[in-house]
This record gives C-alpha cells, sequence and structure tokens, in this order.
C-alpha cells in the first residue's frame, strides 16, 4: 500500500521537530474508503453502512519503525458487515478518533476489495506499510 501522511499530521510533526508544540500520542483508528480523499481529507468517502466502524489500534498492534517505513504488526479485523454491503474498499484511513476527528494517514490499497454482507475486512500482519518520504 502506498501511505501519504494528511496535511494536519504533517503540520503537527513540523511542529514537533522544531519543539514549537508537543504533540501528546494519539490513540489512532483505522477507517475504510471507498472514495481516497485528497492530502487534506476532504473529498474521500468513508464507509458507514452495515454495521460498519473504525477499528482501534494500540502501539502493540505496530512493528518498531526501521529505515523510515513501520508496519502493522498484528491482523486487524473490522466487524462484518450485516444488514447492508460497505461496497468497494479503495484505501484506509488512520485518524485519532473513532468518529470525525483528524485524519493522520491515508493508504491506496494495492487490490481493492468489495465488502458485501457477511463479509469480515482483515488488515493482515504486516499489509499496513507506512513510509517517510
Amino acid at each position: 500500500m502506498a501511505s501519504n501522511l494528511a496535511l494536519y499530521a504533517e503540520n503537527k510533526s513540523l511542529e514537533l521537530l522544531v519543539g514549537k508544540t508537543a504533540f501528546a500520542t494519539p490513540t489512532t483508528y483505522i477507517g475504510l474508503f471507498t472514495v481516497i480523499p485528497d492530502e487534506n481529507g476532504a473529498g474521500g468517502t468513508e464507509a458507514s453502512l452495515g454495521n460498519y466502524a473504525r477499528i482501534v489500534t494500540a502501539g502493540a498492534d505496530w512493528e518498531a519503525a526501521a529505515a523510515g517505513a513501520i508496519q502493522n504488526a498484528n491482523d486487524l479485523t473490522f466487524a462484518e458487515a450485516t444488514g447492508a454491503a460497505w461496497g468497494l474498499i479503495v484505501g484506509i484511513g488512520i485518524w485519532d478518533a473513532i468518529t470525525a476527528g483528524n485524519m493522520i494517514f491515508w493508504i491506496s490499497l494495492i487490490g481493492n476489495k468489495q465488502v458485501d454482507i457477511g463479509d469480515t475486512f482483515r488488515l493482515e500482519a504486516g499489509e499496513i506499510d507506512i513510509t517517510a518520504a
């Protein structure tokens, strides 16, 4: 997956690195896109039907960063789609809130996946690869 740091996170990173503003470690949540957003988080469409909800991640869900990259250490599994299909999933977003909030990263999937009623969307360990450019 190709990763993109959202503008919000770019600004927070710069402020942190020069000592202007402290940045508390956020709780992060992964959501699924049916339309990829721009770097400001605008124009994207997050899945919203059939029991869909972002999932929370913890520090233990991620490998240690190395060579300017970090990957998920564990499988990350969403609830089963019930009542309505989620549609064609084309990417993921990482936010600092379970709903709304600030998008930190967005990532295009290498292979899009249709999520229909009864399907469970899963990101396998190592499937998310966030690389600093």
